[in-house]
């Protein structure tokens, strides 16, 4: 899984391409986490329209994303999400705890 990032005026936008298993998300989750620790945004917007797979270490990435956001008092919102992500996060309940965007 690659992804883009860019942090404006609190607002970390990162926009994730790929797969998202047990194999990326370790590492995209470190450097995640630490840019959110350095820019310290109040809104997280992941960007799921380019995620092809999700499987439950990519639920556990995003979980992890939610709480971290948390943590440091900010929210976390899910952009677009494609067709694959959008039936694991229904199937895992995601849908109704995490707000999700729908931009066209």
């Amino acid at each position: 899984m690659n992804y883009k990032l860019e942090t404006e005026n609190g607002i970390m936008d990162i926009t994730l391409y790929g797969e998202m298993d047990h194999h990326t998300a370790k590492p995209a989750r470190e450097e995640i986490d630490a840019a959110i620790t350095f820019d310290n945004p109040i809104i997280l917007r992941l960007d799921l329209s380019q995620i092809t797979f999700c499987d439950s270490s990519g639920l556990g990435f995003i979980m992890g994303r939610f709480r971290k956001m948390q943590s440091i008092g900010g929210n976390l919102t899910l952009v677009n999400p494609s067709g694959p992500t959008q039936r694991i996060l229904k199937l895992a309940g995601l849908d109704k705890l995490i707000r999700t965007e729908i931009k066209k």
